[in-house]
């Protein structure tokens, strides 16, 4: 077993640009994608999306560089840097945002530290009175 294979944190994973995938991709350390993936990318770790590289589908990682083509919603939990040979088609959210000049997103972006959702508060519940009858006009009880 070679040291590179030891080791899973000094080297990156490579998807080369002849390789084209269909379906979702899992990973969890540094992978570089130069090829074709139609599908969900889905990572703890961090992806750089080469300069030949087309991405159709949502990706959700840690970090992501991208220096090619995505076509879906962006999702990083850190940072999102965006080269001068992008083009992004997608909203994208993540802790902080880089964009280069001549770079082309169209989308929505959602920058800063994710929301916490909130559960709804109950506010102090009053205890119901027990139904009243009234009387008629006559002074007997209504049915």
């Amino acid at each position: 077993m070679t040291e590179l294979n030891k080791s899973t944190d000094s080297y990156k994973n490579i998807l080369s640009s002849d390789v084209s995938i269909v379906g979702s991709l899992t990973f969890s350390n540094d992978l570089v994608i130069d090829g074709k993936i139609e599908g969900e990318v889905n990572s703890t770790g961090n992806l750089t999306v080469g300069d030949n590289a087309s991405i159709k589908g949502e990706i959700h990682t840690k970090s992501v560089t991208v220096y090619g083509n995505i076509e879906g919603n962006v999702s990083v939990e850190e940072r999102c840097v965006l080269k001068a040979t992008s083009n992004i088609q997608g909203d994208i959210t993540a802790a902080t945002i880089s964009i280069e000049e001549g770079s082309c997103f169209s989308g929505r972006s959602s920058v800063g530290a994710p929301q916490k959702k909130e559960e709804p508060k109950v506010v102090g519940a009053s205890k119901l009175e027990p139904a009243v009858k009234k009387e008629k006009d006559d002074g007997t009880p209504k049915q």
